[in-house]
């Protein structure tokens, strides 16, 4: 088996762990100021949140380069409905709307979070 666990540099680990915990209902396992993982309802990490500059990876270094150039943070979730209400309950501003992806057959939107990540999220 593989898993994959994007770990995404963040300016404020507390803060976009909430934001993220509202908007998808995942939950804290690690929690701290530098790094954070995220895990959905069954306990599965599905993301890390690491804080700019600490503990020297060279990937995770500046965030005076873009974040996320040539990276969508793709995340399929089970109650599309619910993630989608609670984005409009935050007031985000969507990438896209909620619509039928024709290539994939499922719905989804589009979104960026509080440092620029783009996520698609779907059905």
């Amino acid at each position: 088996m593989i898993k994959n666990e994007p770990i995404i540099g963040v300016f404020n680990v507390e803060k976009s762990s909430k934001w993220y915990q509202k908007l998808l209902n995942c939950n804290s396992s690690h929690g701290g100021s530098t790094f954070e993982m995220l895990t959905d309802n069954t306990g599965e990490v599905f993301l890390c949140l690491h804080k700019w500059g600490e503990h020297e990876h060279p990937t995770l270094s500046s965030p005076q380069i873009p974040p996320g150039n040539g990276l969508i943070l793709y995340l399929r979730v089970e109650d599309l409905n619910k993630v989608w209400n609670n984005a409009k309950e935050l007031k985000l501003e969507m990438e896209e709307a909620r619509h039928m992806n024709p290539n994939s057959g499922k719905e989804q939107f589009c979104l960026r979070d509080l440092d620029g990540y783009y996520l698609m999220i779907t059905e």
